[in-house]
């Protein structure tokens, strides 16, 4: 028995780290990317959004001579 457990492979403690360290240093680096990404995506949603509306809004005028009334809720 002790013959087969020595004959196994695995990895050493000092690969896992080096693997951990790795993968750390490229979440460290990947996360503010990701999040100045998402402000972006973000931010380019509420301006469509602001030109949706604007269009609607245009397009109601057009319609009844006067713009409607917004309100808004918080």
């Amino acid at each position: 028995m002790p013959a087969t457990i020595r004959n196994q492979q695995g990895f050493t403690l000092f690969e896992l780290i080096t693997v951990m360290l790795i993968i750390g240093v490229l979440a460290t680096l990947a996360i503010p990317e990701m999040t100045a990404y998402r402000e972006k995506a973000f931010n380019s949603a509420s301006a469509s959004d602001l030109k949706n509306l604007k269009a609607s809004m245009e397009s109601y005028a057009a319609e009844n001579q006067e713009y409607p009334v917004v309100v808004a809720y918080r």
